[in-house]
């Protein structure tokens, strides 16, 4: 089976979602952040694995379900740790984000029979998941992150390495106002949507 592997940041004001500020303060941001990633985790921990390890900047928290390993995201750029998380997996390895709560255990038991590689391409240019049937952090490596070609770059990448790439569906990350309410609206029942939806009433504030 797959190693499921997730990269994020502690959720702390002032350090996560920033782009939601404003319209949300610092710390309804960091709350949101939190109700996406414990969401997210959720999602990993009812999807068959062999390991499920998070990539962590920070320290975990209450928001942590049991059965993840804990590992810290080395120094550097985000290629850099994004490389750094499949340098540790030994077998298949599929990575995602904590931006994309609206994930299901379907959408993450990636096969890569007749396929070396899983992209799943995100709405701002990025990419959600990436599954490496082999790990190479060398695939990683030099990737332009955080530019509307990421995603774009990062698939040629592969591509270009000789690999076999299955597309996953496109997904939408949580940055913005407007990104949170599409995607809340995709999960109505998490706590990602409540949170938000507390924000919207004025309540909690």
């Amino acid at each position: 089976m797959t190693t499921l592997l997730v990269i994020a940041k502690e959720p702390r004001p002032g350090r996560v979602k920033t782009r939601l500020t404003p319209p949300y303060t610092p710390h309804e941001a960091a709350a949101l952040a939190e109700a996406c990633l414990a969401d997210t985790l959720d999602v990993v921990a009812a999807t068959p694995a062999v390991r499920r390890v998070l990539v962590l900047e920070g320290a975990p928290g209450p928001w942590l379900p049991p059965g993840f390993e804990v590992v810290p995201q080395c120094a550097g750029g985000l290629d850099a740790r994004l490389a750094d998380a499949f340098a540790g997996c030994t077998g298949p390895a599929l990575l995602i984000g904590m931006d994309t709560p609206q994930v299901t255990p379907g959408l993450l038991t990636v096969d890569f029979a007749g396929c070396d590689a899983c992209f799943g391409p995100s709405a701002d240019g990025g990419f959600w998941a990436l599954g490496l049937a082999e790990p190479d952090p060398a695939l990683l490596r030099g990737v332009p992150m955080s530019t509307p070609v990421t995603g774009e770059v990062q698939r040629e990448r592969l591509v270009d390495a000789g690999l076999r790439v299955r597309d996953l569906p496109l997904l939408r990350d949580v940055d913005t106002a407007a990104d949170a309410r599409a995607v809340a609206a995709l999960v109505p029942h998490g706590r990602f949507a409540a949170r938000l939806a507390r924000y919207a009433t004025g309540a909690g504030r």
